[in-house]
């Protein structure tokens, strides 16, 4: 769904983001009480009344500084303006006017956009419209007093904020594939984003750590949407802090949760490491589909048999991922960038794809002849009575058995060995459910199965 955007606009650590999560209805954006914690702008959807859009959290503006990250967060403030149908400009009412935003306020007079002017952290309705009153002097209309922390005054925020948004109905509803960019600090994702969106959408600086949330943005190609979720670098446990680096962790394993198919991003130069691994295990785990994007190869000096010998090194450290596909990318200079839509396309796709009961149970009879269930010291064989798939993202099949116990770990991984062999998966994981049932469950089952027929 193509929704409108309204652009969350303010000087640090006057609750920019409080107020994001206010109107999503989550706590989702990350909250600490220390200034530029917001570096990039991140998205949040958001309704009231008829209207859907999203809230773009931005960080907080300093015109007069151009140390560290400063100049790099007032690019992202005009990005979102440009994209926004109306802009929030957030004040504290505990502290009044500064000149920080008085500075804003005379940048935002001169954009296009229609400005609402809210004036947080009026906790008092009492005192709120005192606190408010003060800030009729920056020009941008009515100050509208209220609480990102308990919610008084938002909804008549809200009442004037869905004048300038159209109805939902007159919006078009899209399929699009949710992609969570993940990887060690400083591997290049937000290069790799920005090279998908050909525009600086999320900062890009040498320093590691720049990226502290999550990121999204829609990104169009061949009549297909793709939701790209940008996430922090993830480090080890023992070199997290607690602080907005640790909330933007938790955020980047939430991206993966909520994605259709993670980017696993690995630094070239330095190869696969043990915390590249874990990542890789968390996203099997999750039932993710995968493409590992091998970013930097343009600063591997390379021979003939270079790619070969570093596509073992991959399929050794990621052995449990020998089903994703690996590209070899550099975001510097676009070098096959474009191709990783490709791949995936082609991982989801197959994510989402569903087999029918025949062709499924033809595989088992392949499976069986060449292979069959081993047996215990005590005479008893393993039977495989029949199998379906009972859901994807990720495909998963569930194979009806006389008892589970008696089928081992090798033969599991022969069976789902084979499942891809002849089904192909590539770029997904599948799930095997080995169900046990007794003998007259399944004679029931196989007679109600012929009589439908």
């Amino acid at each position: 769904m193509s929704l409108p955007i309204v652009a969350i606009i303010g000087r640090p650590n006057v609750g920019k983001s409080a107020l994001v999560n206010r109107l999503a209805g989550v706590q989702d954006a990350i909250v600490h009480d220390q200034p530029g914690v917001t570096r990039d702008r991140t998205y949040r959807e958001a309704f009231w009344q008829d209207r859907d859009f999203l809230v773009v959290d931005t960080g907080g503006l300093v015109f007069d500084d151009d140390t560290e990250f400063l100049p790099y967060i007032r690019e992202q403030a005009a990005i979102a303006l440009q994209e926004a149908k109306a802009a929030i400009f957030v004040v504290d009412g505990q502290v009044g006017i500064t000149a920080a935003d008085e500075a804003i306020a005379t940048w935002l007079r001169q954009q296009s956009v229609p400005v609402l002017l809210a004036v947080n952290k009026c906790e008092s309705p009492d005192q709120g419209l005192a606190q408010a009153a003060e800030f009729w002097s920056l020009g941008l209309g009515e100050p509208m007093p209220l609480s990102s922390i308990h919610g008084n005054g938002t909804g008549d925020l809200l009442d004037q904020l869905i004048e300038h948004l159209p109805p939902s109905d007159e919006l078009t509803e899209d399929e699009e594939i949710r992609v969570a960019i993940v990887g060690r600090p400083n591997v290049g994702k937000s290069s790799l984003l920005n090279a998908f969106v050909g525009e600086s959408r999320a900062i890009v600086s040498p320093v590691s750590g720049t990226t502290r949330d999550t990121i999204d943005m829609v990104v169009e190609r061949n009549d297909k949407r793709y939701r790209l979720i940008d996430t922090a670098g993830i480090r080890k446990k023992k070199n997290v802090e607690y602080g907005p680096e640790f909330f933007g962790i938790n955020r980047a394993f939430k991206a993966i949760r909520r994605a259709d198919l993670v980017l696993l991003v690995v630094d070239a130069v330095d190869g696969v490491t043990e915390q590249d691994q874990k990542l890789a295990g968390r996203i099997e785990e999750e039932g993710r589909a995968c493409v590992v994007v091998v970013n930097k190869w343009d600063a591997v000096e390379k021979d003939s048999l270079t790619i070969y010998d570093y596509e073992r090194h991959l399929n050794d450290r990621f052995y449990f991922l020998d089903w994703a596909e690996k590209i070899f990318v550099s975001a510097l200079t676009g070098q096959r960038v474009p191709k990783i839509l490709d791949w995936v396309d082609n991982a989801a796709e197959q994510y989402n794809r569903r087999v029918s009961t025949s062709v499924i149970n033809e595989v088992l009879e392949e499976v069986l002849r060449w292979h069959t269930p081993p047996t215990t010291r005590q005479g008893r064989q393993g039977r495989i009575y029949y199998g379906t798939q009972v859901k994807s993202k990720p495909p998963t099949i569930a194979l009806f058995v006389n008892d589970p116990k008696l089928f081992n770990e090798n033969y599991r991984r022969y069976v789902e060995r084979q499942f891809r062999e002849n089904l192909g998966f590539t770029g997904t994981p599948i799930r095997l459910l080995w169900r046990g049932k007794k003998m007259r469950d399944l004679e029931r089952g196989s007679a109600n199965r012929a009589t439908k027929v």
